[in-house]
């Protein structure tokens, strides 16, 4: 039984190096990506080979990749998916040859997460994502100028709006059937590649724009499960997106999901409101969550598997990709890997 701590990278043009990463005295490994090949296309073996030999120079692993994006095509089951999802297919097995064992990803329509502010200045004078609801709710993508975070990187404002009715016949049971073909083309490639499949939560776990999301609270976390039962389709418990309902029991989730969770994000959120938050440092009393009650229940649980840090704010001046400065969240995972030695020696007294 294990936690392997990770830390996310970017790849080579990441502001965070490396060299910074392996600094951090609990990192093990690099969680990341091919991210110049299109959405829907097969990685190159050389690129992935490429990517795994830096960390491996550097002293790290590379068997954690997040993510491998899911076409739109293939959450819209169009004419298009069963082409796409034998591309993703491929990518599995190329991972798999490659030394990878978990591809974390997610089945979110048109957008992966979604935040009002990229830069709240919170009371110590760091800032962090937040998300205000009714900042939101003001704005209507199909007939304003939308400008969100999390958005406008991937689509124009045109294309976004044109995605946008192409998801008004897609309900949440149609999200299920087009997830329900996926996974029984894509679990079985993943089980004979060795690699562990760990879909991540809605971020927020909650329907916006009325676009559909499933992967939000512990009953559906059980429905996906079942879809096909297998230790290769798991999930991604990322307490930070799921822990913003606070209808959402952790450490119960985590007995749901025991044996099915292959990667966890650890991070913390402070709830400010009725669908409102913000993103605190990783310390329990920062935020909402008991990051100590959780890390017990992996634990208690037997997990065995990938971990890192989730999204910092930016401290001590620096700037770069929102959510994914080096300086907080290596505090993060120094206070999380505490954590885990803590429960780890108590439990051993016993």
């Amino acid at each position: 039984m294990a936690f392997k701590m990770t830390f996310r990278w970017y790849g080579e043009n990441d502001k965070v190096t490396l060299d910074d990463i392996r600094q951090i005295p609990c990192v093990q490994g690099v969680v990341s990506a091919i991210y110049d090949v299109p959405v829907g296309e097969v990685w190159p073996e050389e690129n992935i080979a490429r990517l795994k030999k830096l960390a491996n120079d550097k002293g790290l692993t590379f068997e954690v990749v997040e993510s491998v994006p899911v076409h739109e095509d293939i959450k819209l089951g169009n004419a298009n998916a069963a082409r796409l999802i034998e591309n993703y297919k491929e990518n599995v097995r190329r991972l798999g040859k490659a030394g990878v064992k978990c591809i974390c990803y997610n089945f979110m329509p048109v957008f992966d997460w979604l935040r009002s502010n990229l830069a709240k200045e919170l009371p110590d004078g760091s800032n962090a994502l937040a998300y205000d609801h009714e900042t939101v709710l003001k704005m209507n993508p199909l007939t304003s100028e939308l400008s969100l975070p999390g958005w406008d990187a991937s689509y124009t404002r045109e294309g976004l709006k044109e995605l946008l009715e192409q998801y008004k016949d897609i309900d949440d049971e149609k999200l299920w059937e087009n997830m329900t073909v996926f996974l029984k083309e894509v679990i079985p490639v993943a089980e004979e590649s060795g690699i562990k499949m760990a879909i991540h939560p809605d971020d927020p776990p909650w329907g916006i724009f009325g676009l559909p999301r499933v992967i939000i609270d512990e009953k559906n976390l059980k429905r996906f499960l079942s879809i096909v039962d297998s230790p290769s389709n798991g999930i991604t418990l990322c307490t930070g997106s799921l822990g913003v309902n606070p209808m959402n029991n952790l450490v119960s989730m985590i007995k749901t999901c025991k044996g099915r969770m292959p990667f966890v994000h650890l991070r913390n959120i402070k709830i400010t409101g009725d669908h409102c938050f913000e993103e605190s440092g990783h310390l329990s009393e920062k935020g909402s969550l008991d990051m100590y009650d959780i890390i017990k229940a992996l634990y208690d649980g037997g997990f065995d598997g990938y971990v890192r840090p989730d999204h910092g704010r930016m401290i001590w001046g620096e700037t770069g990709r929102a959510g994914y400065g080096l300086y907080d969240r290596a505090l993060g995972a120094m206070y999380l890997q505490g954590i885990i030695e803590a429960v780890e020696k108590n439990a051993e007294k016993k």
